[in-house]
């Protein structure tokens, strides 16, 4: 057997390339759990990876708002962001959200 080895940057472009085009299937809220997601709510845009979900609450975890995603299919896309706001954990109400995607990039970490 064979190793190659590559930077973590790589890594994580490869990996996005490759679940790019996987299909959301879930049967529960609770699937959810362990994904990163990125919601609009009613007010604001949360992304961030779901650790557990507390009835109509999701927590997260590595949580940023974001103020303006900018272009909606770039965000979605190749995760870029026009300003983004890390907060570290945070709770999000289901009951605000309107809309949720896949976020198939790592998770920002710097003000922007």
């Amino acid at each position: 057997m064979k190793t190659i080895q590559i930077s973590e940057e790589t890594f994580e472009k490869i990996r996005d390339q490759l679940e790019a085009d996987e299909a959301i299937e879930l049967d529960d809220l609770d699937e959810l759990v362990g994904q990163k997601w990125f919601f609009r709510t009613v007010t604001f845009h949360l992304v961030g990876e779901v650790t557990k979900r507390l009835g109509s609450f999701l927590v997260l975890k590595k949580a940023s708002w974001v103020p303006s995603s900018g272009r909606f299919t770039q965000a979605i896309k190749d995760g870029t962001l026009d300003e983004v706001e890390p907060v570290g954990d945070a709770l999000i109400n289901l009951n605000s959200v309107t809309d949720a995607f896949p976020w198939r990039h790592k998770l920002p970490t710097q003000q922007k």
